[in-house]
């Protein structure tokens, strides 16, 4: 149950949620360097969470949200979704949208 409160409180205190492999700075993997790349050109200020420091978290987040794969993305406490949705919704522009509606940007 800790690591889900963890969870939950990360989620609650940072507007835009990212858990990744690695850092913002420094992507471990592919799709969360495209993610995290998507909101530095959307200029969000986001709270990248790296998974790989801690193996409770990385399966935590994956339960926490029933979905199955790394990086996954949290606006206002809701689930956005994993590097595909993200990288689809930002070509629509719906991903602009959205955290226009949210007023992150």
């Amino acid at each position: 149950m800790e690591i889900k409160e963890k969870i939950k409180n990360l989620i609650k205190e940072n507007e835009v949620c990212l858990f990744m492999k690695g850092t913002p700075d420094s992507p471990q993997c592919g799709f969360s360097m495209a993610v995290s790349n998507v909101l530095k050109h959307l200029k969000v200020n986001f709270k990248g969470i790296n998974v790989l420091e801690d193996e409770q978290l990385r399966q935590g987040i994956k339960d926490f949200s029933d979905w199955p794969t790394i990086p996954q993305l949290y606006v206002k406490e809701e689930f956005v979704g994993g590097c595909d949705i993200v990288k689809e919704m930002f070509e629509k522009g719906e991903l602009k949208e959205l955290l226009k509606n949210k007023k992150i940007i």
